[in-house]
């Protein structure tokens, strides 16, 4: 791995270029986080508690050469974070027809798989990410894993340009994972998996149990993995509902927003989804 000095991520400074700041466009607000902009080829983002640990990610996986994140410039004088503006489409909040795309959903897993790949080796020292509340009545789902992860590539998380995946955005959730969850994931978003009734408009034909077997083969599940990927999402979708409440109850803001809005019957529509065609994506994974 190449590497280059850097300021500490605390004491870096972002200086604007000249006449940067005449060009300003707001940015779609994420569920969570609200008031990111773009300023000329740069972000500005509301610090956040683990923005300084986001931080030493991004630089960690500049010095992997990968070129599918941001890198993290600085804080500007409003205190907010200055990350690189990567050019290209995202999803909308009711991802458009061009999202359906085959050859997309492909490169969305080899995306991650090259992530994952990049992120070996990094153990977060300065910054660690802040400890999750652990959630005991959720599950017997594995804990943290050892491997940094982004865990919210969704489909308005992902670059696209030419009809690729380049690059992801919003690294807000990130932390230690393992490869599955992180993937498996991914490919929830992107399928997606979920109850019909819940599909946005204009996605009541896509198939996921195809859309998750091209994810699969795209990313390089193994047998085993493909076998466990229902009895995992059952268990992860049990977890997230855990977690999104306590969120909602806790730091309100934009979890109470989503949590309002049904996000948790979402959920465990899914989870029961899940659970009554677990056969046919086992099937559809590994036949």
């Amino acid at each position: 791995m190449s590497t280059r000095y850097r300021p500490p991520v605390e004491a870096r400074v972002y200086v604007p270029a000249p006449g940067e700041a005449s060009d300003v466009e707001l940015l779609p607000a994420g569920d969570v986080t609200e008031g990111v902009v773009r300023v000329g080829g740069t972000v500005r983002r509301p610090h956040q508690p683990q923005s300084l640990a986001v931080a030493e990610y991004l630089d960690w996986l500049e010095d992997a050469r990968f070129d599918g994140s941001p890198r993290y410039l600085g804080r500007d004088a409003q205190g907010r974070d200055v990350l690189t503006f990567m050019a290209g489409g995202c999803a909308g909040p009711v991802p458009e027809p061009w999202v359906q795309s085959e050859d997309l959903l492909a490169s969305v897993a080899r995306l991650v798989r090259r992530l994952h790949a990049a992120s070996a080796g990094y153990v977060p020292r300065e910054h660690p990410f802040p400890e999750r509340a652990p959630l005991p009545q959720a599950g017997a789902l594995p804990g943290p894993g050892k491997l940094v992860c982004h865990l919210d590539v969704t489909p308005q998380n992902v670059v696209v340009r030419d009809g690729a995946a380049v690059g992801l955005i919003d690294f807000d959730l990130a932390g230690p994972a393992t490869a599955l969850r992180d993937s498996y994931n991914a490919a929830m978003h992107w399928a997606p998996l979920r109850d019909p009734a819940d599909a946005w408009p204009g996605w009541e034909g896509v198939d996921p149990c195809r859309r998750l077997r091209i994810f699969a083969d795209a990313y390089g599940w193994d047998d085993e993995e493909r076998r466990r990927i229902p009895g995992f999402g059952i268990e992860a979708a049990g977890v997230s509902y855990e977690r999104m409440r306590h969120n909602a109850e806790v730091l309100g803001g934009g979890w109470a927003r989503m949590w309002a809005d049904g996000v948790g019957g979402l959920i465990l529509r899914r989870r029961d989804w899940l659970e009554a065609n677990a056969g046919r994506l086992v099937r559809a994974l590994t036949g």
